[in-house]
């Protein structure tokens, strides 16, 4: 992942073009038919809180991580705004002991921000490590069959590369490839909407 001040910076400046403001609809599509008993939802990359919010909002009891200070910030502002309990925690997901063990861990768009083949190794054992056995884990990545315009858009993963990192530790139940809208692009950028399960 990028380092912490990179982010900060980002967050500082206002330069979110990844935050919408809206719940991601692959997550509220997966909890409308989530088995009744599952309840702890792990965030990675929270952001500005959009979708921990949401979370807590369907009853479910969730941690919400970032790296930048300034995004949880806002993430804390929202969740009071709403009035909403989200645990949230400023952390490197890559380097951090674990903090739990989840039925459902959710980043949009972190995995791809690993940097290289050892640093997804590396987001995969943290993410087994959070997880409950059998747990589930759904990931939004940058899909490498668009062609990016320049160095612009999320960092992009091949299906090969996705499944060679999460195989075997995780099953691949579905990898999806979605045109999704961009607030600050004229054309939607492509996504792979990966839904795993622990092995």
């Amino acid at each position: 992942m990028r380092e912490k001040t990179d982010w900060e910076k980002r967050y500082q400046e206002d330069d979110l073009p990844w935050d919408t403001g809206m719940p991601e609809i692959t997550l509220i599509n997966l909890i409308a038919g989530w088995p009744k008993g599952i309840s702890r939802v792990l965030e990675v990359g929270c952001g500005t809180g959009t979708n921990a919010v949401w979370l807590a909002e369907q009853g479910l009891e969730v941690t919400a991580m970032d790296i930048s200070e300034k995004a949880l910030a806002l993430a804390e502002k929202r969740c009071a705004e709403h009035e909403v309990q989200c645990r949230l925690l400023r952390d490197n997901f890559l380097t951090c002991a674990p903090v739990g063990q989840y039925d459902l861990l959710f980043d949009r768009g972190c995995f791809h921000c690993t940097d290289g083949e050892k640093a997804r190794q590396i987001f995969v054992r943290q993410a087994a490590l959070s997880l409950k056995p059998g747990g589930y884990w759904l990931s939004l990545i940058g899909n490498k069959d668009q062609v990016a315009a320049g160095e612009k858009g999320p960092p992009r993963l091949s299906a090969a590369e996705i499944c060679a990192a999460v195989e075997p530790t995780f099953e691949i139940l579905s990898l999806q490839s979605a045109l999704k809208p961009s607030p600050k692009r004229p054309e939607p950028l492509r996504f792979w909407h990966c839904l795993m399960r622990m092995r």
